[in-house]
Order: structure tokens, then C-alpha cells, then sequence
């Protein structure tokens, strides 16, 4: 049975990578769109999501993850991150670890916080959530037809939630 944190970060891998796909369809001028209230274009936003998580496993691991120049990443380039990312992901929730540990993040500044360990975990998934919601808006104001990415269609896609219609 897959723990209930695994289960999330599958979902989250693999959300991402279904948005991925069809971005890969999108031309450079629909890959610059650009909609108010969300990060940025839609290139943009995707370099960020993937950029944030290989930070977020890079900082869970204690290292252990090498740092990424999402700037320079393209599409397939984003792609392959996010495919390593599952099995990192996988690795380091496979850990024992205590959720209520507090971790430091230091920044270059003198700047810190502090947060434990289940928190950054659920800001490494709500934060995918949230820049995947925003790239499927601007998917929207193109014409085209978001993925369907909820947990639900995750559920569906990997056999773990059967849908029963009514037998009268």
C-alpha cells in the first residue's frame, strides 16, 4: 500500500508532467503567454515550478540533490528533471524522518526561516498546485484545453479510484 505522503508527490509528479506534455505542443509565442495574477508566461512559470522542486529535494536531502539552472532548461530538459525528481522524491519520503523537525534554511543574505519538516513538504506540493493551476489558466486564454490533472484523474489513471455507474 502507498503511504498517503507518497501518494501526493506521485500525484504532484505526475500533474506536472501531464502539463509538460502539452505544453510541449505549444509554440514560442504561446509559451510567452503572459496572464494577470499569476507568476509570469508560461515558460516562466514552468522553468519556476521545477526550479523550486529540484530546491525543495535539494534542501530536504540536506544536499543531496544537485542545484539546477532552471533558466536554462527547456521543455524536454524540464522534463527529465521532473522524472528524476519522482524517484527522489520517492527516496527521501521512504526516509524515517520526524515531520515536526525544525529545519533552517539559510539564505546568502543573512535572511532565515524556520519551519518544520511537514511544512515544507506540503509547500513543496501546494506550491506545484498552485503554478500548475495558473499554467492551465493561461492554457485556457489560448484556446486550449487544460489537462486534466486533479487527484481524482490521478486516481483514475492509475487504478486507484474505480468509478461504479449505477446498475438500474
Amino acid at each position: 500500500m502507498t503511504s498517503p505522503l507518497q501518494a501526493a508527490f506521485d500525484h504532484h509528479v505526475w500533474a506536472t508532467l501531464r502539463v509538460l506534455e502539452v505544453c510541449e505542443e505549444l509554440t514560442d509565442d504561446q509559451l510567452a503567454t503572459t496572464v494577470p495574477g499569476t507568476y509570469g508566461s508560461i515558460i516562466d512559470t514552468l522553468r519556476h515550478t521545477v526550479g523550486a522542486d529540484a530546491g525543495y529535494l535539494w534542501f530536504l536531502s540536506g544536499g543531496d540533490r544537485p542545484a539546477i539552472d532552471e533558466e536554462a532548461m527547456n521543455l524536454p530538459d524540464l522534463r527529465r528533471e521532473m522524472e528524476v525528481d519522482a524517484t527522489a522524491w520517492a527516496a527521501l519520503i521512504a526516509r524515517a524522518f520526524d515531520p515536526d523537525e525544525v529545519l533552517v534554511r539559510r539564505r546568502d543574505d543573512g535572511s532565515e526561516t524556520h519551519a518544520p519538516r511537514g511544512i515544507r513538504l506540503a509547500q513543496a506540493v501546494h506550491h506545484g498546485t498552485d503554478h500548475r493551476s495558473q499554467i492551465c489558466t493561461a492554457l485556457t486564454t489560448l484556446g486550449i484545453e487544460p489537462p486534466e490533472i486533479d487527484v481524482w484523474d490521478f486516481g483514475l489513471v492509475t487504478g486507484s479510484v474505480l468509478e461504479v455507474e449505477p446498475t438500474v
